[in-house]
Order: C-alpha cells, then sequence, then structure tokens
C-alpha cells in the first residue's frame, strides 16, 4: 500500500476541477463554451504531401524505426538525444527492467513525500523550511509606496509586484554576491479578491486601471540568506522592473508590419501597448526569458469574425468591462488589437531599458509556454504548447546559430534569434491497432501508448507552406493553419520542457473533459481517455544531430489521475509507491534529471501541488509529491535549483463565493488580512541540497 493519506473524496463537478471564480476571472469561462476548434481536422495527405518534402519524410521513417535497425550499435551512447530517440522508437512489447529500490529514492528525490491535503498553507516535506520572497503589492520600483489593500492606486501598483505570479525564472547577477535576477509573470487579475465592495457590473476606472497596472511581468533582485535557502527582495534595486498592460512592446518577425496588426493608434503594425494573461514561459541559453500570452481572448469584447471565434473571443461584454474605459478592448471598433495579443515575449532582464518584443515567427495562440534549448550546430528550438482542447504543438526552429560570450555583439546578434526560422505543427500516430484504444486508458497489448510522429511545416520566414493562406496568415492565424494541415487535437497542451540531460521533450496535457463526447474527437493513443479528468505526460525524442528533422518518436510517460485507478500509468513503475497527481500544468527539470511537476485542478481532492519524478535508470516513474498550496491555490513557477524550489501560489482563496469581505484563506498572512498571491521558497533545514 502507498504510504499516504488516503485521498481525500471530491465532490467538485467544476470542469476541470477549478472553482468557477477561476474560470471566470481566469480563462473566462472557457470550459462552459463551445470548444473553438470545431473542424474535421482529418490528416489530409494530400496537403501533408506538399507541405513536407519526400526528404523529409525519409527522416521520419529513419527516426521512427532505427530501433530495428541493424546499425543500432553505432549509436552514440545510452543518454544522447539520438539514442533516446531510438529507445522511443521500438515497437512491440517493451517490459521494463525489474525494479530494486533503494528505501531512500531516486536522487533529487529522496524526500518523505507529502500527503494529499486541504491544509490552508503552503505544507512541505519534513525537515524542509519555506519563506515567502515576495507578495502581490510589495514595491519593487524607487518611489512605490507600501502596499495598502484598501488605499490601492494605479501609479502605486505599477511600481509594486503584480498579481497571480505564474512562471518565474532566476538568472545569475554577477558582481552581486548572493544575489540572483527574478523574473515573473503576473497572469490575470481576481477582482473580487482585490478590491473591497467589488461590484463586477460596474467598475470604477480606477479599478480598472489598477488591474491594468497588475498584470505583465515584474523583474526585482532578489538576495540569499547564506545559511539557508531563503530569499528575499531588494527593493528599488536598478534592474527592477514592471511591465503592464499599458508598456510599450515592440512587434518583431516576418509578421511584423502586417495589415492584420495594424489599428487606428497604431498604423504601423509594429508597436502593440501591454502584455496579457502571461502564463508560463522560459529561460533562453541567451539570458533572456520568454513569456507566454495565454487566454487574451477573454479581455476583447464584441467579436464578430469567424478569426475571433476560433480564438475564442465571444461577441458580447467581457466581465472585466476593460472596453467601457479603452476603446481598443472593443473589438467592433478595433478588430484588429486582439490579433496582437497571443504571441511569446521576449525581455532582457539585464536591460532596464530595453523594449520587450513579441515574436510573431513563434505564432499566434493560447501560448501556454515556450521552452527553448540548443540543436547540436547551436540553433534554437523553441517547443510550445496552445491550452486549450483539442489544439496543438509547436516548435520553432531558428534558422540562426547562437553566438557565445556577453559581448554587445553577440547579445544584440542572439536578440535575434526568434525572428528567423520555420515553424511546425505536430502530427502524432499511434502504433496499435485502433481496437485497442477504447478510451478506457487501458494499456494496448504492446505495453505502451506509443508511436511516431511528424513536424508539419506552416511557415519560413515570408513563405507560407500552408495551401490558401500567406505567410502573415499563418503568423497571425496559426490555429487555422494547423487546422488545415491536420494537426492532433490534443488535451490541453500546457508547459513543454526539453531535458537538457536527454534531449527527449515532455508535454504536460492537463484534461479534457470533451474527450470522446459526441461531435468531437474520440480518443486516440496519445490522448487515450475519454471525459479525461487527470490529464497525461507526454515524452518524444528527435534525432537531434538534424535540427531541420521532422520526425520524432513518442510515448505517454505519465497518465495521471489515483494509482489505485487501472488506466493510470506511472512509466511502468510500480504505482503502489507513487502519490496520487491529477491535472500536470508547469514543468521543469532538477540537476539529477528529474521532472518536477506543478498542478491545476487537482480532480482527486486535495489542493494542488509540486511533485518531482525520476526519468531515468531503475525509478523511472518514481513520483513523490513535494509540496501542497493554500485552498484556491494554483502551483506555478517552478524552478528547481540545487538548494531550493522556488514555487509561485497563484490565485490562494479562489473559491465560488470568496470576496474581500468573505475570505476563503487567509495565506499567506493570517486572519484579518487580505489574501495575496506570493513567491515562496523552500529549502532543506540542515543547508544540504534538494532530495539528496
Amino acid at each position: 500500500m502507498r504510504n499516504l493519506l488516503p485521498l481525500i473524496s471530491s465532490h467538485n463537478a467544476h470542469p476541470g476541477g477549478r472553482s468557477a471564480l477561476t474560470c471566470r476571472f481566469r480563462c473566462g469561462d472557457a470550459c462552459f463554451k463551445e470548444t473553438p476548434n470545431t473542424s474535421d481536422n482529418e490528416y489530409a495527405g494530400d496537403i501533408i504531401a506538399r507541405a513536407v518534402s519526400r526528404r523529409s519524410m525519409m527522416r521520419t521513417a529513419a527516426v521512427v524505426t532505427v530501433a530495428a535497425a541493424a546499425g543500432t550499435a553505432a549509436l552514440t551512447g545510452p543518454n544522447t538525444p539520438r539514442a533516446e530517440a531510438a529507445a522511443l522508437a521500438g515497437h512491440g512489447h517493451k517490459p521494463h527492467p525489474p525494479h530494486k529500490p533503494a528505501p531512500s529514492g531516486a536522487r533529487g528525490l529522496r524526500f518523505s513525500p507529502v500527503a494529499p491535503n486541504k491544509n490552508d498553507k503552503v505544507t512541505v516535506p519534513d525537515g524542509y523550511g519555506q519563506n515567502v520572497v515576495i507578495r502581490w503589492g510589495e514595491p519593487i520600483l524607487r518611489g512605490a509606496p507600501a502596499f495598502n489593500p484598501e488605499k490601492q492606486t494605479a501609479k502605486a501598483q505599477a511600481g509594486q509586484f503584480g498579481y497571480n505570479n505564474d512562471f518565474l525564472s532566476l538568472l545569475p547577477l554577477r558582481g552581486e554576491r548572493g544575489r540572483q535576477v527574478l523574473v515573473a509573470n503576473h497572469e490575470y487579475t481576481d477582482e473580487v479578491l482585490m478590491f473591497r465592495g467589488y461590484d463586477p457590473a460596474n467598475p470604477t476606472r480606477e479599478q480598472v486601471e489598477i488591474a491594468w497596472a497588475a498584470h505583465g511581468l515584474s523583474v526585482v533582485v532578489v538576495q540569499e540568506e547564506s545559511r539557508t535557502g531563503k530569499l528575499g527582495a531588494v527593493t528599488r534595486h536598478p534592474l527592477n522592473r514592471r511591465l503592464t498592460a499599458t508598456s510599450e512592446f515592440r512587434v518583431t518577425g516576418p509578421a511584423a508590419g502586417s495589415p492584420l496588426l495594424r489599428t487606428s493608434a497604431d498604423r504601423t503594425g509594429r508597436k502593440v501597448l501591454g502584455t496579457l494573461n502571461n502564463c508560463a514561459g522560459g529561460t533562453t541559453p541567451w539570458g533572456t526569458t520568454l513569456h507566454g500570452e495565454e487566454n487574451f481572448n477573454q479581455y476583447f469584447a464584441n467579436g464578430t469574425t469567424a478569426m475571433h471565434k476560433r480564438y475564442g473571443i465571444g461577441s458580447g461584454a467581457t466581465e472585466r468591462k476593460w472596453e467601457r474605459f479603452d476603446r481598443r478592448f472593443d473589438l467592433a471598433k478595433e478588430p484588429n488589437e486582439a490579433n496582437r495579443f497571443g504571441w511569446v515575449v521576449e525581455l532582457d532582464p539585464y536591460d532596464p531599458d530595453s523594449t520587450p518584443r513579441k515574436r510573431t515567427a513563434l505564432g499566434r495562440f493560447k501560448h501556454e509556454a515556450a521552452e527553448p534549448r540548443l540543436t547540436a550546430d547551436g540553433r534554437p528550438v523553441v517547443y510550445m504548447g496552445d491550452d486549450e482542447k483539442f489544439d496543438y504543438l509547436y516548435k520553432f526552429v531558428s534558422s540562426k546559430q547562437m553566438k557565445k560570450g556577453t559581448s554587445r555583439a553577440a547579445r544584440e546578434h542572439n536578440l535575434t534569434l526568434l525572428d528567423e526560422g520555420t515553424l511546425y505543427v505536430a502530427k502524432l500516430t499511434g502504433d496499435s491497432p485502433v481496437a485497442e484504444i477504447d478510451g478506457s486508458g487501458k494499456l494496448p497489448n504492446d505495453g505502451e501508448f506509443d508511436g511516431s510522429g511528424v513536424w508539419i511545416p506552416l511557415a519560413t520566414g515570408t513563405t507560407s507552406h500552408v495551401p490558401g493562406m500567406t505567410a502573415d496568415e499563418v503568423y497571425v492565424y496559426t490555429r487555422q493553419a494547423g487546422d488545415k494541415v491536420g494537426a492532433t487535437k490534443m488535451d490541453r497542451p500546457e508547459d513543454v520542457e526539453p531535458s537538457p540531460r536527454t534531449g527527449r521533450v515532455y508535454v504536460a496535457l492537463t484534461n479534457n473533459s470533451d474527450r470522446g463526447k459526441e461531435g468531437k474527437a474520440p480518443a486516440d493513443e496519445a490522448n487515450p481517455r475519454n471525459g479525461n479528468k487527470h490529464g497525461q505526460v507526454l515524452e518524444l525524442a528527435e534525432n537531434w544531430d538534424d535540427p531541420t528533422g521532422d520526425g520524432f518518436a513518442w510515448r505517454l510517460f505519465l497518465v495521471a489521475g489515483d494509482p489505485d485507478d487501472p488506466s493510470t500509468y506511472f512509466a511502468g513503475f510500480p504505482k503502489e509507491r507513487v502519490s496520487p497527481i491529477s491535472c500536470p500544468d508547469n514543468v521543469a527539470f532538477d540537476a539529477h534529471g528529474n521532472l518536477w511537476i506543478s498542478t491545476d485542478g487537482n480532480q482527486l481532492g486535495s489542493h494542488d501541488g509540486l511533485f518531482g519524478v525520476a526519468t531515468q535508470g531503475d525509478r523511472r516513474g518514481e513520483l513523490k509529491q513535494f509540496l501542497t498550496v493554500p485552498t484556491g491555490a494554483e502551483t506555478c513557477g517552478p524552478v528547481i535549483q540545487d538548494r531550493r524550489v522556488l514555487v509561485a501560489v497563484q490565485h490562494p482563496g479562489e473559491v465560488d463565493g470568496a470576496s474581500v469581505e468573505k475570505p476563503a484563506s487567509t495565506w499567506p498572512d493570517g486572519p484579518g488580512k487580505i489574501v495575496r498571491p506570493s513567491v515562496v521558497a523552500v529549502w532543506r533545514k540542515d543547508g544540504r541540497d534538494i532530495g539528496v
């Protein structure tokens, strides 16, 4: 039996395990609206024949059959990306090696797992400490006042840490001992938990302008305590910065200047005010951060076109009523304004005077994240998920090589890497008979959900590979481009993370309660459960020696849920020795090659949490819960360093019926204090590394 407390029974029938309040303010009640992807989306062979060259298809075949070929002995080693592709590509029964675990667990995961719970606090393993690094409203810029929830102003918020922290990145700060640069996304605002007496039908201009200032990004220097893993914000440091819904952003790449991006306020199509709904992101090898604009649709009123509808933009008023105060949020007046959101934003956190850039070459959709790595010849490849039911998995391969070093010339060159290259969308094919994928989650006869795939090119520079669409249309209406070429409809692809050790790429697929419903896509081998409440983690491998390679092999690494449920799967690891997990969202790696998974919308009755899982060796699939977050909160962020773990505790207290007057949580400051999204650091009390 598992050495865990019994699962807490769940009575929450809201889709995805979220509160109705969360759906209102984060994604505009997407759960209750028609799924934007209504395409038949069959795999159109005639389109693919034109879109993918014969040479590309031959490369695909080489990747997915290499394990069966006589030349497998020539692979370069058991942990190289090429060998990983071969390991994933074999067919037939694939038994796992016998498990002979030592009592202490996989290196990096040697802690006592936290049991499922509903504690209104951050619960961590025995022997670990924690501290709040920074809270919503704490001043980070010179002149910003101390936070006063009863006297909020837009001017004050523009100099204070923003609301609903999500993606986190910690970057080195040379020359300042014990200091690092923390970059945070601020996904959305929850006005009923921010303002006393808030009237959703009649927000005031001041409330709206405070919300604009609470969105966006924060850059803040943090100082570590030498004897522990504690971190604290360094207020008013020269690098500290706030970017909001009204800050200036540049549009770059092949669609910059397109008529589809021009408005009455910006006739160039190259300058945008603001970034919205920044969810997860990524950190580049050249020292910048990437920020995905996700549920931007909810901020725009009066959608009028099929293109608006495909992105989930409604035909009426919005929840926040911003269109009353700025015409750009009213698409009846500015139909192109929404096209200027849904991009990946690149920020240089070391240059507080720089203008962040929206990278059109990476496509426009609901970007959950954008995680890069370098190919063997130094080209960045960025993996991206479109977080919507039945939407797609993408990658971008740059045509330029990164320059090493910190010279001005190298830095300027590297800031152009994401403007030129090829954008692809994924098509996955299972290797089991269709009859063996019955929607129940039962493993097929070969013992795994696995198969092969192809990256279908959509556009390269100003050249479109999608019949009937110009390159500008592919970049601005990327979802429709994926529809046309027959991409695989996935179960909400969110964060995507390549392993720095093996080159394998891990995709968090959070859930999809509509899978298999009448008129919706049925289960397939990559998405094997109808009515999928708990989600899965996909693992894929490419021939990394060829940065233009279109082929990959894939398998499901985890099929989440209660380990006692026969439909769950933990890479073949004994299920009686793993923690329950539901709704994987953000992912990150530690120095030992373990994958860390944060959850959003746990359907097993416990609060959301952070989990570590071994990806290699005889403990592959050993999954352990590291922490849980307070009532109503979601676990975001995570950053896994040797001596500490950082998480963003997002929307604590976001429970149906909650308000400033009737809080559902007292975290982080206790009774009588307003609930505040915050960043938390966790470390070992004995000062040693995490999990060793």
